[in-house]
């Protein structure tokens, strides 16, 4: 495979930058999302993440099996402190 072609599509980010993270000491989803953003755009690694440690498994000599996914974690979005409390009906 090509070293040019994008994995994460999101955040426009190249196998061959995965394999550098790789070799800077990355051995886990995690830690390449750390060291390269790949993981972090709007899928969330839904698309990337597979790849990512399909490439990991090739270039530490694991298994993808062994290679560990990446932390799924719900997303964070502003939220009214008022949607907290319960309201009778026809309350505002």
């Amino acid at each position: 495979m090509n070293n040019d072609v994008l994995i994460c599509r999101c955040q426009e980010v190249t196998r061959q930058e995965i394999i550098e993270a790789i070799r800077d000491g990355a051995t886990t989803v995690d830690g390449v999302k750390r060291r390269t953003r790949a993981g972090m755009g709007l899928c969330q690694g839904k698309t990337c993440g597979r790849l990512i440690q399909r490439i990991i498994a090739e270039e530490t000599g694991q298994s993808p099996a062994e290679v560990l996914p990446q932390y799924a974690r719900m997303p964070v979005r502003p939220i009214e402190i008022g949607k907290f409390r319960d309201k009778a009906p026809g309350e505002e």
